[in-house]
């Protein structure tokens, strides 16, 4: 597998969230979809950029998630793109995300979605923002690993 490459079950993946949050927390959720919506992640139809997760009446919404509907799937139904979507979670999760998310500086977003057998996953992560210079020193470490690579590969040659 090359390194651009994703593994066969993720579908979509929010790249921009690991250079712009701190993780604090990762956890797994369902979530509810349409027939055109499975449909079109299978086809790969789909982007987590913007996505961040809402609370609303002890519920869980995922919101900001783009699922491009197929031609050919969804000629019947009027279908809304970026629509917000339930979140299936256990009471005591959305409960415990919530309360946490309340805190200043810190948010949920959606890092991934993925086939867990035949179910569709998204794994939501508790974050907070990096400031520019945490950016920086993120792109210093990754420049280094690289390059400290790189010499390990001449060196064992």
């Amino acid at each position: 597998m090359s390194k651009n490459k994703t593994p066969e079950n993720t579908i979509a993946q929010n790249k921009k969230a690991l250079h712009d949050y701190h993780i604090i927390e990762t956890f797994e959720a369902g979530i509810a979809l349409s027939g055109w919506e499975v449909k079109s992640l299978r086809a790969g139809k789909c982007q987590l950029r913007d996505s961040y997760v809402l609370f609303k009446d002890n519920e869980a919404w995922l919101l900001g998630a783009l699922i491009t509907p197929l031609l050919s799937a969804s000629s019947h139904v009027v279908a809304d793109d970026v629509a917000r979507r339930k979140l299936l979670m256990k009471r005591r999760e959305i409960d415990r995300l919530a309360s946490q998310a309340e805190q200043t500086g810190y948010t949920a977003i959606a890092l991934s979605m993925y086939w867990k057998q035949h179910l569709v996953k998204v794994k939501i992560a508790l974050v907070r923002g990096k400031q520019t210079h945490d950016k920086r020193e993120s792109i210093k470490r990754r420049d280094w690993d690289r390059q400290k690579q790189r010499i390990m590969k001449q060196h064992n040659r």
